[in-house]
């Protein structure tokens, strides 16, 4: 990790479960950040951090050198960056917009551009780690965009995370993030199902785990879900709806460009039969009891 930075003034938008922890870690850093909220009561939970809110994206982004955005869709951000009260009407030339969002590569690139033409810069950094990432500061974060832009910044994103890859262009990091999600989800399919097969012969799900957490079929994956579906416990630690959010994504495109993903076309489908069952808000590793149903 770098030495302390100099300070700067930072715009955040996205006070939230992952959100408030990066403003923390900012803070601590000693730099100076300007909070979007929309609700008084938030206005107070940024002051509790030690951030000063606004109601605005534009007032929160007057006078920032660099702004944070982690919110939820490609038309959240578009909003709070190009919207009438959007970052655009109240960031200087120069300034450096990073988004830690998950959203679409298509939208990302159209973002970067408008901003651009205002000569704001552009950064696509999607995260991976989740809540309990955001909270230790260890995030790995997938960068697109120039270059030198991603040296400007480092010294903040090295605050929040302990991996920082560069992938390419504007849009290149929310490719990566969706092939991480890709693989992730897939894979949490698979622990799913082969919990259930264990299950439908009669065999100790947890003695089953105990064996496959050492074989080759170990991952970080198995090591985090294995243990929830042998307990039956299903509390959020990352929200199925947040999956099926990506896999949303990854699907449209996939289907745009003609691209055959027969795995992850079908554990998709498995996470809206989820979905529908209205577990959206439980953890994904609710695919067994989509299963089991």
């Amino acid at each position: 990790m770098s030495t302390t930075p100099t300070p700067v003034t930072i715009a955040f938008i996205g006070l939230g479960a992952m959100g408030s922890h990066m403003v923390r870690h900012l803070l601590a850093a000693g730099h100076t950040v300007r909070a979007f909220v929309r609700r008084r009561e938030a206005a107070e939970a940024a002051r509790a951090l030690g951030a000063e809110p606004f109601f605005t994206p534009a007032e929160a982004a007057r006078g920032a050198s660099v702004v944070f955005t982690n919110v939820t869709s490609s038309e959240d951000v578009r909003e709070v960056l190009l919207g009438a009260q959007g970052v655009i009407h109240g960031a200087a030339p120069g300034t450096i917009c990073v988004d830690h969002s998950t959203i679409s590569p298509i939208v990302t690139r159209e973002i970067a551009a408008a901003l651009a033409a205002r000569g704001i810069e552009a950064l696509d950094c999607p995260v991976s780690g989740g809540t309990m990432g955001a909270e230790a500061g260890t995030l790995t974060i997938m960068v697109g965009g120039k270059a030198e832009m991603l040296e400007r910044v480092r010294p903040l994103l090295e605050r929040l995370g302990q991996t920082i890859t560069h992938i390419g262009d504007h849009g290149a990091g929310q490719v990566a993030k969706l092939c991480n999600q890709i693989a992730q989800v897939v894979n949490i399919e698979g622990i799913a199902e082969a919990m259930r097969f264990a299950a439908a012969q009669q065999v100790d799900t947890g003695r089953v785990f105990e064996a496959m957490a050492t074989g080759m079929a170990g991952s970080r994956m198995l090591d985090l879900m294995g243990p929830k579906m042998v307990a039956r416990n299903f509390a959020a630690g990352i929200e199925a709806r947040l999956h099926d959010k990506d896999f949303g994504l990854a699907r449209d495109i996939a289907e745009e460009i003609g691209l055959e993903l027969p795995a992850m076309q079908a554990t998709s489908a498995q996470l809206r039969a989820l979905m529908a069952r209205g577990w959206g808000k439980d953890d994904t590793s609710s695919l067994l009891r989509v299963l089991e149903g």
